[in-house]
């Protein structure tokens, strides 16, 4: 992990659950973050964000009305979204694999277990700070690239054109440079 001041970073953390908040809340804090938002619901979190944009955010799964997922899908597809680019980590109990398959489908940046750590959320902080993945739009999907292989650089004769969906948060094709 790099030496990236997180001190610039304003976060927030989602979760109807005031215990889980005020801990992640606490080991963000005690990363350097000084600012660190908290939201109990998904509604609560996405009027947060309206007002007040984040560069990060921890949101919990399963919350009462909107959860994380669906206000992961708000962030990246709604029209008055504030920055459908941010990155989302989904925070849950629930581990299974099909579950991370339906984050990642979802437009989730990282998905952290519970019960956390602080090495796993500086882990996933640092995935989405330090190594962002670049962003796919399709007709069905807007979000992180679901694959997590690294760039080829091979620009020969036989490169298959596979950029031409990449969206940077300017707005434009990878392509188009």
């Amino acid at each position: 992990m790099g030496a990236y001041r997180y001190d610039r970073l304003k976060v927030l953390v989602v979760d109807d659950n005031q215990h889980m908040r005020k801990l992640v809340s606490s080991i963000l804090q005690a990363f350097g973050i000084k600012t660190v938002l908290e939201a109990a619901s998904g509604e609560e979190a996405w009027k947060t964000l309206l007002i007040n944009p984040c560069d990060v955010v921890f949101a919990d799964w399963v919350m009462e009305g909107m959860t994380g997922l669906e206000l992961t899908q708000k962030i990246r597809t709604a029209p008055e979204t504030p920055n459908a680019f941010i990155p989302v980590i989904i925070v849950t109990g629930f581990t299974s694999l099909d579950k991370l398959r339906i984050a990642r489908d979802g437009g989730v940046n990282e998905f952290l277990a519970k019960p956390v750590s602080p090495k796993t959320i500086l882990s996933r902080l640092s995935a989405v700070i330090e190594n962002p993945r670049s962003f796919v739009r399709t007709k069905s999907y807007f979000g992180p690239c679901r694959r997590r292989l690294q760039p080829v650089k091979y620009h020969g004769p036989e490169r298959r054109v596979e950029e031409a969906n990449i969206v940077t948060p300017g707005g434009a094709s990878a392509n188009a440079a």
